[in-house]
């Protein structure tokens, strides 16, 4: 071995033997000392593998040994190596509130924070952070729930934003303060860390953004998709609720959306109803006015074409957010709002009034004994022909399931409604059925419209426009209203009743106009692309003032006052069974129709009208087929009548 080789191996065994050899035994002898009476505590620390003892246990001290150490603080046992954290930390909203430890973990097993077993890394961060952090509890839960938890627990990806990338690490402020990554200054930027294209494109090209650049009060980021329960926005819950979140600063342009068919489905549960964003998009929404904007009236007909295809300008002009209240928004629509309110007060409050001075003279000639029983056998009389008893039954099953299918949709925020919806299907559901029975409605509309053509026309029947067998209203008929009204003052008899009274009249004709109206309203409604192509658009908001009051007021007609007349008033109830056997006993006849019964006498013609009574049978299927109409009807007129005195 050379000279110079020997030498520097014995400079090297000197240095090991006087400096590093005792400096390692020194370790040694501490941990061992320290392991006499710490023989429970294990260091196992990966972060600080070098560390002994009296690196952290600064305020060891023979007294130590008698009568034991303080407790550590942070700056004795971190911040002779981490002072410039602790100094952060100082001016943290965690200041005096949590230790080092309480985020880092036990002292003798902290890990390096990019290591996924530290009690710092992203995916153990919610727990460490949720130890102090659980109240409100949203902001545990709704991070567990929103895209984030997901991301990064149930999806194993360590880059989703955990805690410390949206609120910092050590100097962590309140969010209310103006500093604070998360406030409403800076927390664009934060979510743009991630979401970069949204923020550019949020910011140049969104009032919402341009506002935030001029340092104006408007919507950030987390006050349209909360701050903790990111949802994802294309899903149906997130889209039914950004309505909502929109509402909270245009609160009267919720009210109007709301109010329309959008919002009405969207609030029943349609998932591919449209929203705010649908229309405004959620990124690039500007003012009407703004060229650029998707609401702009050149770029309507694309925006609206998203969802109906093969639409013209026309469609185009039709306002979602019309209040058809306000005679300064479209004026022809306030127009038929003011007579189509007008037409439902003055319906209800005349024949609320006029029934229920019925109801109390019935219920005094029922005490009387004023009224017949029915006889258990004897002669009955044919009142409606097969075909008669047929088409009513259509209109019952038709009417029944529009009311069970429209209704929800005019009062959607009751809680009923949502039900009914539920249980027949869901609004897609809902819908279908309405246009069926839609269709049957015109179907028996426009079979009774041929059946008075061929009688009239063809056959040559006379007296189906005038006289006793005509429904067209008559001067008896104005008289016979003024006659019962004294009959209910108990100031005269009652009028002698005919083919048809003046009740039974205003019943056929308000079937007959609610029809026509309802009708030709829901097919706008219907086919909006296909009318518009000669109709303008505010015709579409005009039918669907027209479709719902009309609706409203058929529904609330048949259910509460056409029921009164013909099944509960007390000479009737529980239910009058001619309109589903077709017959009525003869005694009863006389009663109520002498007119009628006269004039059959006189021609000699009453014996061809006479009849067997319905066999118990089909008296039993009357009852039952009745009851369930009347019942259901019932609790959809009590559902009107609770919606309108609460919402």
């Amino acid at each position: 071995m050379p000279q110079d080789a020997r030498r520097s191996r014995f400079l090297a065994a000197m240095l090991y033997t006087l400096i590093l050899l005792p400096v390692s035994a020194t370790g040694l002898a501490q941990e061992s000392n320290c392991e006499r009476c710490h023989d429970d505590v294990t260091f196992s620390s990966p972060a600080h593998p070098d560390l002994s003892c009296d690196d952290c246990h600064t305020n060891i001290t023979r007294k130590h040994r008698r009568e034991g150490a303080a407790p550590l603080t942070d700056e004795e046992s971190c911040g002779e190596c981490h002072g410039s954290v602790l100094r952060s930390i100082g001016r943290s909203a965690h200041d005096g509130v949590a230790s080092c430890g309480d985020c880092h973990g036990a002292p003798h097993e902290i890990h390096e924070a990019a290591d996924l077993a530290s009690a710092v890394s992203p995916v153990n961060q919610i727990k460490s952070c949720g130890q102090c952090h659980d109240d409100p509890p949203e902001l545990v839960d709704g991070y567990l729930t929103g895209e984030h938890g997901k991301a990064l627990l149930l999806s194993g990806l360590v880059d989703a934003p955990s805690c410390s990338d949206c609120h910092g690490d050590h100097r962590i402020l309140e969010t209310s303060q103006e500093k604070a990554a998360t406030s409403h200054t800076h927390s664009p930027e934060m979510c743009g860390e991630c979401h970069l294209l949204l923020l550019n494109e949020w910011k140049d090209h969104s009032a919402h953004g341009l506002a935030w650049q001029a340092g104006e009060d408007g919507p950030v980021c987390v006050d349209c998709h909360s701050s903790h329960m990111i949802a994802d926005p294309t899903t149906a819950k997130s889209r039914h609720a950004s309505a909502g979140n929109c509402g909270s600063c245009h609160e009267e342009l919720l009210t109007s959306f709301r109010d329309s068919f959008h919002g009405k489905a969207t609030h029943l549960g349609m998932s591919d109803g449209a929203v705010c964003a649908d229309c405004h998009t959620p990124h690039r929404n500007l003012s009407a006015d703004n060229a650029e904007s998707s609401v702009h009236p050149d770029n309507l007909l694309a925006t609206c074409g998203t969802c109906h295809e093969g639409i013209t300008a026309s469609f185009a002009t039709f306002d979602p957010h019309n209040d058809p209240t306000n005679p300064d928004d479209i004026f022809a629509v306030y127009v038929v709002w003011v007579f189509m309110t007008g037409l439902l007060i003055g319906v209800f409050v005349f024949f609320g009034v006029h029934d229920l001075l019925w109801l109390q003279r019935s219920l005094v000639g029922k005490l009387r004994g004023e009224f017949a029983e029915e006889p258990a056998t004897g002669q009955w009389i044919r009142r409606f022909r097969r075909r008669d008893r047929w088409t009513h039954v259509v209109i019952i099953v038709t009417f029944l399931l529009l009311a069970l299918t429209g209704l929800p949709l005019k009062f959607h925020d009751t809680a009923w409604a949502q039900q009914l919806v539920d249980v027949l299907g869901g609004v897609d559901s809902t819908r279908f059925i309405h246009r069926v029975a839609a269709i049957g409605t015109f179907g028996y509309f426009l079979f009774h419209l041929a059946d008075v053509f061929v009688r009239s026309t063809i056959q040559k029947e006379r007296g189906m426009f005038w006289g006793p067998n005509s429904l067209v209203p008559q001067p008896k008929d104005f008289s016979d209203f003024f006659a019962n009204i004294r009959y209910f003052f108990f100031q005269g008899e009652r009028p002698p009743g005919d083919r048809w009274t003046y009740f039974e009249k205003f019943d056929y004709l308000a079937v007959f106009w609610g029809v026509a109206i309802i009708g030709i309203s829901g097919l706008l409604l219907w086919a909006p692309d296909f009318f518009t192509r000669f109709l303008p658009g505010w015709t579409l908001n005009a039918a669907y003032v027209i479709h719902s009051d009309e609706a409203l007021l058929a529904t609330g007609f048949i259910f509460v006052y056409h029921f009164f007349h013909t099944h509960l008033r007390p000479e009737s109830f529980p239910m009058d069974t001619v309109v589903f056997t077709g017959r009525m006993p003869l005694e009863r006849f006389k009663a109520e129709r002498p007119l009628e019964y006269q004039r059959l006498v006189d021609s000699n013609t009453l014996d061809d009208y006479l009849v067997p009574p319905p066999t118990p049978g089909q008296l039993k299927e009357a009852y039952i087929f009745g009851s369930l109409f009347l019942i259901i009807g019932i609790c959809l007129a009590i559902g009107i009548i609770w919606a309108l005195l609460t919402h």
